[in-house]
């Protein structure tokens, strides 16, 4: 988990300002600063220098695809973080053996804790996950709109209805919600893992870390 959220930084930083090499900057800025995503204060940012050299349409078009989804999954994570300390669960039983959901700890500790859910439980996450993964979630050949356009000629919600503009925002808020996610899921993990060390649990947004 740790290791998926850290590579989703990672595409992210590659997606938007200056390259550090100054002979590549020029022209990357004059190839990519007009691209989704760059916008002041960084404009395109690359500290990593993910697309130096080899700074093809092809390869920002793949990292954008990563930071995308990357994104969405940080956003499904952060809301259910904050959902499930809140105290909200499913209700029934986890289990054949009577355990209620909000018997397992909340965060990172519910799949690696002492107390995690059933290794079965963990099973069938990963398992509708990569059922999703490679049915569902990606793109069809020569349906997509634009990285990330999962819709595949079946699902619509009204965005062909919408013009160029409203669709460049629509895209530009779930790309920054996307960012603000990756960032907001690894600091709860990270401020998860560090009580140990002694730290002061008590988060100003959620409260109480159960």
């Amino acid at each position: 988990m740790k290791t998926a959220v850290l590579a989703s930084l990672v595409a992210t930083a590659a997606a938007f300002a200056p390259a550090k090499q100054a002979s590549t900057s020029t022209a990357l800025n004059n190839a990519f600063e007009s691209e989704l995503g760059a916008q002041p204060p960084l404009g395109f940012f690359d500290p990593f220098g993910l697309l130096s050299g080899d700074a093809t349409e092809e390869r920002f078009e793949r990292l954008r695809y990563v930071e995308i989804k990357h994104g969405r999954i940080c956003m499904l994570a952060f809301l259910g973080q904050i959902t499930t300390r809140a105290g909200i669960h499913l209700p029934g039983s986890i289990n054949y053996a009577g355990d209620s959901f909000d018997s397992y700890p909340n965060g990172v500790a519910a799949i690696f804790g002492d107390n995690h859910i059933p290794t079965a439980g963990i099973v069938q996450i990963i398992s509708t996950i990569g059922i999703l993964e490679c049915a569902f979630m990606r793109e069809v050949p020569g349906f997509a709109e634009f990285p990330g356009d999962f819709r595949n000629g079946y699902i619509d919600f009204g965005w062909d209805d919408f013009d160029e503009e409203t669709k460049l925002q629509k895209r530009a808020i779930e790309l920054n919600n996307g960012r603000a996610a990756m960032m907001g899921i690894l600091g709860l993990m990270v401020h998860e893992l560090i009580i140990p060390l002694g730290y002061d649990p008590e988060l100003p947004i959620i409260g109480h870390l159960q």
